[in-house]
């Protein structure tokens, strides 16, 4: 706003306009104990700005350290606890409502700076992606109570739905967060059923009203027609402005049951400091040495009560020992064990080796710090020809794996080389031998370099995926084709609306793990949106190809394809190495073998000097001879030396250009 206390008239020059051009400004300043309301006037050459006017109102909500120094866990009861998710796909603006419903209650102060305050990795923040489920305890006062609603807010990508579900075990209830704009996405679609079949409250949010293309009446449809959710149940906010926020809060207070259950839960008596407690999935005991809230930050407390939310420092000495779903009790009052969850299952191994061998301890120390909050990584220890030890990885899908080599980088300053992902497979062997050595019948192969002859196995069984796509009908064509091109077999196709279809496809997961989402992106303008399920094993005819360069087998090349498209696959991979591998002093083959034949190969030329450059004229054969010189060279060259695979080649080489 500006103030001009004198008008100037006629002929006033510019000057004397700048020098009566006044400013009004409202600020407002949080301190420990007060909001400070000021209005400000000040000339806009002033470089300090003279108070005029101040209103100060006390802070009542509990959000200052002498306040939360003062909270007696003992006055929430069980009736006035509330648990909670906020579950949705992808970028339908999770977090910003965290943020908004942390500040509503005091948990942080209003800011501008407030963007994605739970997601406190590095990565989340580059991508603006959840990767963990942060927890945060909030104090809200609702008709004259306070409650205490423990907050989980969710990732929305379809690797990390493991994350979802356990957060959904933790809860009473859910907000199942919908873009005004896309309207429901596939990941909508699967996080609504997680919390349908755990027979949850859900409380349907429309966020981003304030979009231009924003079309709440439409997405209500799609919410009614697909979830039998009434379009009166919906509630409309704009996250971003604040817009209906408080709403929120009120219906999770009205419309949830009062709750148990969150990163440590207790279901009856209390917990103090110094107790000594016993897992029941261990048995070992270990003594209490903080324990407390989080909001969103850890805000120890003396003692927790029933029906409370937490954490607790207990000395455990590793991730192993903190189980997801283990029952703690009173080492003096022993109790049955509680249900658990389902551990996590890996969908995609790859190796991951140091660059250089003299890296290997202080990378095994970073991937130990790492996996310490992230339980969903599978480990087991491999060695390579090429690339020397190592670890063979289980992740939960390739963002997943991405993330967690970024992780390493930026958190640990590891340099690694990870090799092409690949798919668990599983063998039933009919070789008496193997079978003794193996103790059973079935294995399961997460490394294609061990994968078994032909000759020794009855059968093999792939992976398979239930996938769901999510797109505008004017992309149905191109999508159907692609999924065809996969392997995929349709199962089902409805309209959610008028202009939008999901389909749902039986794939193996070893045909879209890798650039099937990029794809399917490329393809619907950016509209369309895929997840997918565990579905089973199922049999199917795949072998092992190998890559040769110079003919000397690359083990962390070797893949499994399926038979009908080994040869495709082969070229493909060559012509990918030929453009990923620098050229050498030396001639380099690139072949796919199956077995001892090569179906596809691919030539490398090598850099070639100009021995003929000194020569002017004279007889032919003394250039014959220089250049029968050079070749034989170059023959001595491709014996002796090394080929170096470049890093991102591991995984670009599966990548595929389906037309």
């Amino acid at each position: 706003m500006q103030l001009s206390l004198i008008k100037p008239q006629g002929c006033a020059t510019p000057f004397l306009r700048h020098l009566l051009d006044f400013r009004v400004y409202q600020t407002r300043q949080r301190s420990q104990s007060c909001n400070i309301a000021c209005t400000v006037i000040r000339h806009r050459w002033m470089k300090r700005a003279p108070v005029f006017c101040t209103h100060i109102t006390t802070n009542k909500m509990i959000s200052t350290q002498a306040d939360k120094e003062s909270i007696d866990m003992s006055k929430f009861p069980v009736e006035r606890i509330r648990n909670f998710s906020i579950i949705a796909h992808i970028d339908h603006g999770k977090s910003t409502l965290a943020d908004r419903l942390l500040e509503i209650t005091g948990a942080i102060t209003t800011t501008d700076k407030n963007k994605q305050v739970l997601d406190k990795l590095q990565v989340e923040r580059e991508r603006g992606i959840t990767v963990k489920a942060q927890t945060a305890s909030l104090f809200y006062k609702y008709q004259g109570q306070t409650y205490l609603l423990n907050l989980i807010d969710t990732p929305g990508h379809v690797d990390f739905s493991y994350e979802v579900s356990r957060s959904i075990s933790a809860c009473q209830g859910v907000l199942l967060i919908v873009d005004a704009n896309q309207g429901i996405q596939a990941q909508t679609v699967a996080n609504f059923y997680l919390a349908f079949e755990a027979q949850l409250t859900i409380i349907p949010v429309i966020n981003k009203i304030d979009l231009k293309n924003a079309d709440p009446e439409r997405v209500e449809k799609q919410i009614e027609k697909v979830f039998d959710i009434p379009t009166e149940e919906c509630i409309r906010i704009s996250a971003k402005l604040g817009t209906n926020v408080e709403q929120v809060l009120q219906e999770v207070v009205k419309r949830l049951p009062p709750g148990v259950v969150a990163n440590i839960a207790l279901f009856g008596g209390y917990l103090s400091k110094g107790d000594r407690i016993v897992s029941a999935y261990l048995g070992k005991s270990y003594e209490v040495n903080e324990l407390g809230l989080l909001r969103p930050d850890e805000h120890p407390t003396d003692r927790l009560y029933a029906g409370q939310v937490g954490y607790v420092i207990a000395g455990m000495k590793e991730v192993k020992e903190a189980q997801i779903g283990d029952t703690l009790y009173h080492q003096k009052h022993p109790v049955e064990a509680l249900p658990g969850f389902k551990p996590a299952k890996a969908m995609v191994f790859a190796g991951m080796y140091p660059m250089d061998q003299a890296d290997y301890s202080a990378l095994r120390s970073a991937m130990e710090k790492l996996t310490l909050n992230d339980s969903s990584v599978t480990v087991q220890r491999d060695s390579s020809l090429a690339l020397g030890a190592g670890w063979r990885l289980g992740f939960l899908g390739l963002l997943h794996m991405e993330v967690f080599n970024q992780r390493l980088e930026q958190e640990y300053n590891a340099s690694v080389i990870v090799t092409a992902p690949t798919v668990p497979y599983k063998a039933i062997l009919s070789s008496a031998k193997l079978i003794k050595e193996h103790g059973k019948e079935e294995i399961t192969i997460v490394n294609p370099a061990q994968f078994p002859d032909r000759s020794v196995v009855k059968e093999y069984l792939e992976p398979m995926v239930m996938g769901t796509i999510i797109t505008p009908d004017d992309y149905t064509g191109k999508i159907m084709s692609i999924c065809l091109n996969r392997r995929g077999v349709q199962k089902n196709m409805v309209y959610i609306d008028d202009h939008r279809v999901m389909m749902k496809y039986l794939f193996p997961l070893n045909e879209i793990v890798v650039d099937f989402y990029d794809l399917l992106k490329s393809m619907s303008s950016g509209y369309a949106s895929f997840d997918y399920e565990d579905a089973g094993y199922q049999a199917a005819h795949v072998i092992k190809m190998d890559i040769l360069l110079n003919g000397k087998p690359v083990e962390e090349l070797t893949t499994i394809v399926h038979k009908d498209r080994a040869y495709s696959a082969g070229k493909a991979m060559c012509e990918r190495l030929q453009d990923a591998i620098p050229r050498q002093m030396f001639e380099i083959a690139v072949q796919a073998a199956i077995g001892s034949k090569v179906i596809a190969r691919e030539t490398i030329k090598a850099y070639k000097k100009n021995v003929l450059a000194k020569c002017y004229g004279g007889d032919i054969t003394r250039k014959m001879k220089l250049l029968k010189k050079q070749a034989e060279g170059k023959k001595k060259m491709r014996y002796i030396g090394t080929v170096q695979v470049p890093k991102d080649a591991f995984i670009n080489v599966l990548k595929r250009k389906d037309k």
